[in-house]
């Protein structure tokens, strides 16, 4: 029995569940010589906004135990740009290609950015991300409930306002940095999202003891790779309870047996992201992973596997 590794998100009927998250696959030519792209489930752009971004000044990444800490800011050509530059080569590769935005300013930026999209035939889904915390300026931390996916009611404008000038697949990317993450999810879901992607990076930081000062300028950064992938898991289990629309896992996913352990939680699809720095083709392994573990377990197809977990 050949197991059955396709999925549905929305509109988009995917080969296999297994993604590239956001900002860690530039816009996919990066990766070309080490892995079969076309392959993957999916491809979900670097995040773009309406004008291009220098993003913030370095030192923008660091190590730390178990995983990283980044502060990009963003970085992007912008739309214009990405449409003559970019979206060439993604519509070469094939495979459903998913297109982050994310807005600097207010909601008319998502709407604008998704009412562009929307008349591209090639982009299969629109991200939304309202969770990256590196936009911001100055040198201190956002304040609680600045981000849209802090607070419930502006996660439910945005996404009503974009969802009322897209018909493509729509995905909303939650943040870790909140109380309950089931709230903002339900926000979501009510505005009209078809799937929700948890999660985005926690906030974090780290020092250098010689010199006292921080090991990124912007001091506070978002933190991923396995150190996350514990609360990520919680999450992606908490919000399997309470939404009735496919989640997409991510958050320190390296191998087979940590993307499976999001399947049992409840995830109908993972993202990979960090792993990619460390092994390019982390996503290809993962693929023929889920196939071997299904055809030992005889179990016909993924589907099965999401939300099983035994308690």
């Amino acid at each position: 029995m050949k197991p059955n590794l396709k999925v549905k998100i929305g509109k988009m009927e995917l080969q296999n569940p297994v993604m590239v998250a956001s900002g860690t696959f530039g816009y996919a030519e990066e990766f070309k010589d080490f892995v079969d792209l076309k392959k993957l489930g999916v491809i979900v752009t670097k995040t773009i906004t309406l004008k291009p971004r220098q993003g913030n000044p370095p030192p923008r990444t660091c190590e730390t135990p178990a995983g990283m800490l980044n502060s990009i800011g963003l970085e992007n050509p912008g739309m214009e740009k990405f449409i003559q530059e970019k979206l060439p080569f993604l519509k070469k590769t094939g495979v459903p290609i998913i297109v982050s935005i994310a807005s600097e300013s207010d909601t008319d930026e998502f709407i604008t950015l998704a009412r562009r999209l929307d008349a591209i035939k090639e982009v299969s889904a629109i991200e939304l991300n309202i969770s990256c915390p590196n936009i911001h300026e100055g040198r201190r931390a956002r304040d609680e409930g600045r981000l849209v996916s802090q607070n419930p009611q502006a996660t439910y404008e945005v996404v009503k306002a974009v969802r009322n000038v897209t018909r493509k697949t729509l995905i909303t990317k939650l943040s870790p940095n909140v109380t309950d993450i089931t709230e903002i999810a339900l926000a979501a879901e009510r505005a009209g999202t078809d799937a929700v992607a948890l999660i985005n990076t926690l906030m974090g930081m780290s020092i250098n003891v010689k010199t006292r000062k921080p090991k990124i300028a912007m001091v506070t950064a978002g933190l991923s790779g396995p150190a996350i992938r514990p609360v990520a898991m919680r999450m992606v289990w908490e919000v399997y309870q309470k939404v009735k629309i496919p989640i997409i896992g991510m958050g320190g996913i390296m191998d087979t047996e940590s993307a499976l352990e999001f399947f049992l939680a409840g995830a109908s699809a993972i993202s990979v992201g960090t792993a990619n720095f460390i092994n390019p083709k982390t996503t290809i392994d993962i693929i023929a992973g889920l196939k071997k573990y299904l055809e030992k377990h005889k179990i016909s197809g993924i589907k099965a596997l999401v939300g099983s977990l035994i308690i």
